[in-house]
């Protein structure tokens, strides 16, 4: 789960506009939300986490944390305003500590038992500035300096701020105030010079040079792509430089050439993947990367760590090595100028050893642990991390297999004993583990040791604990405004030591606030301010400073009284300064957000008669309609008379055809409101096969010759769409007429798709629609607990269309059915799927055999 952290400068220096009229803080804003958008076309950012820093005192700092969710980082960003000074530092610093918060408690640094590449929480920190100078409280700073005092428990245990699994990347603002004449410079953004840059490069990260808007675009997009879960690492060379490769891919002869010469592919920064598993997402491992200490039981403390590990490697050629069932791990190394060197060597079968210094206990600079090679194909190089001292566990892993068929003698022991003594104590409990996975007899102790003292393992236990108790402080905070000032200082500059209230300008000002003497009107210059009219004081009207309630007249006691209870329950809308106008000012981001205010509405009361189709609210289209309730489509019309004779354009509708559209919509409302309100169908609604049984049951099940007779309307269907009923010469459509209860009172609403000898017919855009609605509603029922399925049969009797539509139908269900292990229904949907196909068949061996 990727953590994206956004430092924005607040600082007042990004108040300054751009050549477009914007400010830099708008263009820091607009950033962020392109880099979500462009973010969000990975399917691997679902899992992303977001948060939002700036340069406020810490811990006010942090808008957005652990636990805001993005919809609080989206509102704390639209709220940032630029105000106060350029702490970058203690900004950088507040953005190590919020991701450093849960990595003591979760154990995922491992102190003192090897480093885990697979133990990590990826994160890229980027920061938006100006790029100006550094200010703070002490003055202007010409470089830049993170606090070493950091609140969190712990953090001594690293000698950097951050981790190795946490980038930094800059985008300096460089856009001009002016708009500029030269043509715009195409190709890579180059770095800023600011102090940033090295803090970025230290990290793995990078700066950027933002001079114009389309080169913000190219660094959010290159930004995009940096998103990648991995560890940063130090390669750096030990020993001579290798051998140079001819043409033909053998040595060459010693060449003379300086050998101490610093080349750039001798020590590289950068990044290995660390992929996560396609199945559980989360990374798997089975070796640490080895300390730089040998762990002792005398060791007081722990030594302080550098974020990033030293790993040496050796340019002398090597054989690869591995055997069967000895589990290894295989990282990808970032591009760099040693990945390209490596492969313009072109030898896929030869390896570099790594190692890392001071891990061995008799050896300085350790025992190999590792190796780097070229891919097969030459296209990457890849970091392959073994057990440690790897040259000397394979060969006897391989005895123990081959030769001793995993009964070892003593001579093997001995060499096997000897081998442990060389590795560190946390290599012990993956190398059981991994002589578990392979078969291997029990050769390691259950008595592990870690290698740490009593007192060092103590001390991390505490450290555990102080940390939770920092992380509830930090995380109350988040969200939170800084305290504002009780009250303002004011210095006295008269020197006399006189009171204010001796002031005679003082003493003339309260009198007129009194309302003792009328205020004095300055005077106006009526020509600068043409058109205007100065409001004259009214008499009349004096201030209510009653401190006596006897003092009120007679005539002012209930609009005083009116006043206090106002005052005293603050039960007034409007605060000071603001007018009944102002209330329906709304910002442009709330504007049509009328779901919102529904909810502020009372509940409404029960209508009169509650069986009538509810009315949809109109907001914003009066002729809004319900699209669910509409079962024909708008561009076609029903058309009376013979089915030969076709309705010309110009000719007026008849009233038959619209009192029938209406009769369509009508009977579907009906049906539906009935069916929503979880009542049964109508008696009518149904064809024969809807036998008042399937109606009445209780949901256990259903008869089986009711599904039989389900099963012969559906196949009773014509190629035209049409149910041809034996023992009747009309042609029907699958829904009839309905009569629907309605306290106790019938109504009977006739259909326009009712018995009509050869006047009626669906057309093809009518049975599209209404086979639409019947599959979303079939989807909904399906869904639905129990096992009241006669719903769902009543459904598929009034699919339009073939037979093979109605068959398409029933296997969709089975299918939905399926999902959500439906098994009853998916016997009785069998049973109708049975009976369409052997009718089916019937019907062609029928064709055959008159065509014969």
């Amino acid at each position: 789960m990727p953590i994206l952290l956004f430092l924005i400068d607040t600082s007042a220096s990004m108040n300054q506009r751009t050549d477009l009229g914007t400010s830099y803080l708008d263009i820091a804003k607009g950033a962020v939300e392109l880099f979500l958008k462009l973010r969000a076309r990975d399917p691997a950012s679902r899992g992303d986490r977001y948060m939002l820093v700036t340069y406020d005192e810490p811990p006010y700092c942090i808008k957005a944390g652990w636990k805001e969710n993005h919809a609080t980082f989206m509102s704390e960003l639209k709220n940032l305003q630029a105000s106060g000074l350029t702490t970058l530092g203690q900004a950088l610093r507040s953005s190590f500590d919020l991701l450093n918060l849960n990595r003591l408690i979760s154990g995922i640094d491992n102190y003192g038992q090897g480093r885990n590449p697979f133990f990590l929480e990826p994160s890229i920190l980027i920061t938006i500035t100006d790029g100006n100078k550094l200010t703070s409280t002490a003055g202007v700073q010409e470089e830049l300096h993170l606090p070493l005092n950091s609140p969190l428990p712990g953090s001594e245990l690293t000698k950097e701020p951050f981790r190795w699994d946490q980038r930094l990347f800059a985008l300096v603002l460089r856009l001009p105030g002016l708009a500029s004449t030269e043509p715009e410079q195409l190709g890579s953004v180059p770095t800023d010079e600011s102090a940033i840059t090295q803090m970025c490069e230290v990290t793995g990260g990078r700066s950027y040079c933002v001079k114009t808007q389309r080169m913000l675009n190219q660094c959010l997009e290159s930004l995009v792509q940096k998103v990648q879960s991995g560890v940063v690492i130090n390669f750096e060379k030990t020993g001579p430089d290798p051998l140079p490769i001819g043409e033909d891919g053998l040595m060459d002869s010693p060449r003379p050439s300086n050998s101490f010469a610093v080349q750039p592919w001798h020590s590289c920064h950068k990044l290995i993947y660390v992929r996560p598993n396609p199945k559980t997402g989360v990374p798997v491992g089975h070796w640490p990367i080895p300390e730089s200490f040998w762990p002792d039981q005398n060791l007081p403390s722990l030594p302080p760590r550098t974020s990033h590990p030293v790993v040496r490697f050796s340019c002398i050629d090597c054989e690869p090595m591995v055997i069967d069932k000895l589990p290894f791990d295989k990282y990808e190394l970032e591009p760099s100028p040693l990945t390209q060197y490596i492969l313009e060597r072109k030898s896929p079968h030869t390896c570099w050893q790594v190692f890392v210094t001071s891990s061995g206990k008799y050896n300085e600079l350790g025992y190999p642990f590792g190796y780097l090679k070229a891919s097969t194909t030459l296209t990457c190089v890849n970091l392959f991390v073994m057990p440690y001292n790897y040259p000397v566990l394979l060969p006897l892993l391989d005895d123990l297999f081959k030769v001793h068929k995993l009964k070892p003698n003593l001579k093997w022991r001995q060499a096997f004993d000897s081998y442990l003594k060389t590795l560190p104590p946390y290599y012990l409990l993956p190398l059981k583990k991994a002589l578990r996975m392979m078969g291997a007899p029990n050769l390691i102790s259950d008595n592990l040791d870690c290698g740490l003292s009593y007192s060092v393992i103590s001390y991390l236990k505490k450290l555990s604990q102080q940390t939770k108790l920092e992380s509830e402080r930090i995380l109350a905070s988040v969200g939170k405004k800084p305290p504002q000032e009780i009250g303002i200082k004011v210095k006295n500059h008269s020197g006399g030591g006189v009171s204010l209230t001796h002031n005679k300008n003082f003493r003339k000002l309260l009198k007129e606030i009194i309302g003792e003497t009328a205020p004095r009107l300055t005077e106006l210059n009526a020509k600068e301010f043409a058109g205007f009219q100065v409001g004259l004081l009214n008499k009349d009207l004096k201030p209510q400073t009653y401190r006596n309630a006897y003092d009120i007249p007679r005539r002012g006691l209930l609009d005083q009284l009116t006043r206090m209870r106002s005052n005293l329950l603050k039960t007034h809308k409007f605060i000071v300064g603001q007018d009944e106008d102002s209330l329906h000012s709304v910002p442009v981001a709330q504007m049509g957000n009328y779901q919102e205010y529904l909810k502020t509405l009372a509940t409404p009361l029960r209508e009169i008669d509650p069986d009538q189709p509810k009315r949809i609210h109109t907001f914003g289209n009066p002729f809004k309609q319900d699209k669910k309730g509409m079962m024909i489509d708008e561009a076609d019309e029903f058309v009376s008379g013979p089915q030969n004779k076709v309705k010309r354009p110009g000719e007026p509708s008849s009233p038959l055809s619209s009192k029938r559209r209406r009769n369509v919509t009508v009977t579907h409302d009906v049906h539906e409101e009935k069916m929503e309100n979880g009542q049964s169908s109508p008696d009518g609604f149904l064809s024969k096969s809807a036998a008042p049984e399937l109606m009445n049951t209780a949901g256990d099940s259903i008869p089986s010759d009711q599904v039989d007779s389900l099963s012969d309307d559906f196949t009773s269907l014509r190629k035209d769409g049409l149910i041809h009923k034996p023992g009747s010469n009309a042609l029907t459509e699958g829904t009839k007429n309905c009569s629907v209860s309605v306290d106790d009172r019938k109504v009977s609403v006739t259909s326009a798709l009712e018995t009509v000898p050869n006047t009626l017919q669906i057309t093809p855009a009518m049975a599209q629609g209404i086979n639409a609605d019947i599959k979303h509603q079939l989807m909904k029922e399906v869904r639905k607990f129990g096992r009241k399925y006669e719903r769902i049969f009543i459904l598929l009797e009034g699919v339009q269309g073939p037979l093979a539509v109605k068959k398409q139908f029933v296997e969709f269900t089975i299918k939905e059915a399926a999902r959500f292990k439906r098994r009853v229904l998916i016997q009785y949907l069998e049973k109708v799927l049975e009976k369409i196909e052997s009718y089916h068949l019937l019907n062609h061996v029928n064709h055959i055999n008159s065509r014969s």
